[in-house]
């Protein structure tokens, strides 16, 4: 697992998780969203900041003891369970990192099905799986990506005409997930229909050029994980 791109991901799809049309219409104070309270320190935490990893934690585990049901910070917790999965396998310890692979997976599954109609928690949850899912051998990632793409086409469904306000970087970056986990479960049809999608949709996308690359060769350029830093710190 690469904790860097795993976690950039993450962080891609909630800065560009489309909220309701109505909802940003809407003068009332509205509590803040979860992840504005979480996303800053994660990334630095799975950079290396044990300190802000573990600010997140506690930022979870605060929310859970409140609301046990609260699926946006089961799924962060969830999440930081993975970099200490990746954390231990770095070190070697495959038998600690694989079980606290299997928790980290169980609790963000469990988030889905507290809010399975949630971009919050569907994108994160698919993110992660795409990208942890990368160095495993093709027959035990298969059934994780089917479940990461099955998030993003919820995430697409949910979010309906709002997604269309979107700017060329979220609505490229929701697609380019959508076409490279299709491809990667070996169903070129349906990827090619996304890539051509995200450039129509999102011709300005960073991922614009990395479509034309598939669509011309079959081929999805690898990504070094690099292309948000700047952005996500």
């Amino acid at each position: 697992m690469t904790v860097m791109t795993a976690m950039t991901a993450i962080l891609i799809w909630l800065v560009s998780a489309a909220v309701p049309v109505a909802a940003a219409q809407d003068t009332a104070v509205k509590p803040q969203r979860f992840d504005y309270l979480v996303r800053a320190d994660f990334f630095a935490g799975a950079a290396g900041d044990e300190a802000r990893l573990q600010k997140v934690i506690d930022v979870c585990e605060r929310a859970l003891a409140a609301n046990p049901q609260h699926a946006e910070a089961v799924v962060w917790h969830g999440a930081t369970v993975l970099v200490r999965a990746s954390q231990a396998f770095q070190k070697g310890d495959v038998a600690s990192g694989r079980s606290l692979f299997d928790r980290g997976v169980k609790e963000m599954t469990d988030a889905v099905a507290l809010a399975p109609a949630s971009p919050g928690v569907l994108i994160p949850r698919g993110a992660v799986l795409l990208e942890a899912t990368r160095s495993m051998p093709a027959d035990m990632a298969r059934p994780l990506v089917q479940s990461a793409v099955a998030n993003y086409e919820r995430a697409l469904e949910v979010q309906g005409a709002a997604f269309n306000a979107l700017g060329d970087h979220g609505k490229g970056e929701l697609l380019f997930g959508l076409a490279d986990g299709w491809a990667r479960i070996g169903d070129a049809e349906k990827a090619r229909q996304y890539f051509e999608r995200l450039i129509a949709d999102a011709p300005g996308s960073g991922q614009a050029p990395k479509a034309r690359e598939w669509l011309a060769t079959g081929v999805v350029p690898k990504s070094n994980g690099s292309t948000c830093v700047g952005c996500h710190k």
